[in-house]
């Protein structure tokens, strides 16, 4: 970890483009499509096993299946943007930060939702906020209370633009949703590339080394 390089980013401030996240996020889809695509059934079948089956215990998956396994879209995704050969197991190596990813996820989630039923916009403003929170667990090595903290201070200085991501990245993944929910299986991979591009360029000279670690 490096939080004086991550404090004096914060400080000093960055911008990014919406446009040029999602087109560099179609860019990573389209190298490894078949990959993405059925990785993006895999999952999507396990939560309608869930909800079909298992109605129950439908929450169990949001709390110990859900985190790692989007962390996978990141890790896939660093593979891609290194270059590096990427074989289909890679999107299951978000099970080796099992214990953090699942403590960032759902102490995210849970302050999320008490900030929802409180106020509304406080519950806004961290699920925004904490759009980074994996990725600094994951190429960061942070702790899940620390993975959160910074993911936040780093997105509130630009906290209005990813609310804006956001929301094109809540519209795109309906439309795909929309067309038989075939069209998830290309939109979501998609937005959690473009959420990794960003990341990556925003924090390039703050954790350079942490994302060479994870290769």
């Amino acid at each position: 970890m490096n939080n004086r390089k991550l404090d004096a980013l914060i400080t000093k401030g960055y911008d990014f483009d919406i446009r040029e996240a999602f087109e560099q996020g179609w860019l990573m889809f389209k190298k490894f499509p078949a990959f993405s695509a059925g990785y993006t059934f895999f999952i999507i079948s396990i939560q309608l096993m869930f909800v079909l089956y298992l109605p129950d215990y439908a929450v169990l998956f949001g709390i110990f299946l859900a985190g790692p396994l989007s962390a996978g879209y990141f890790l896939a995704a660093n593979k891609i943007s290194q270059g590096d050969t990427l074989i289909y197991p890679d999107y299951f190596r978000g099970f080796e930060y099992y214990l953090p990813i699942v403590l960032v996820t759902v102490i995210g989630q849970v302050l999320t939702a008490i900030g929802l039923i409180l106020l509304i916009i406080p519950g806004i403003y961290l699920l925004v906020a904490y759009m980074f929170s994996k990725l600094m667990v994951l190429f960061g090595g942070f702790d899940f209370w620390n993975a959160l903290e910074y993911s936040r201070k780093l997105v509130q200085v630009q906290w209005f633009k990813f609310f804006l991501f956001g929301v094109f990245a809540v519209l795109l993944n309906l439309v795909g949703a929309l067309v038989f929910m075939v069209g998830l299986a290309v939109t979501m991979p998609v937005t959690y590339f473009a959420i990794y591009f960003l990341f990556e360029k925003i924090t390039a000279d703050v954790f350079v080394e942490e994302a060479e670690v994870t290769e």
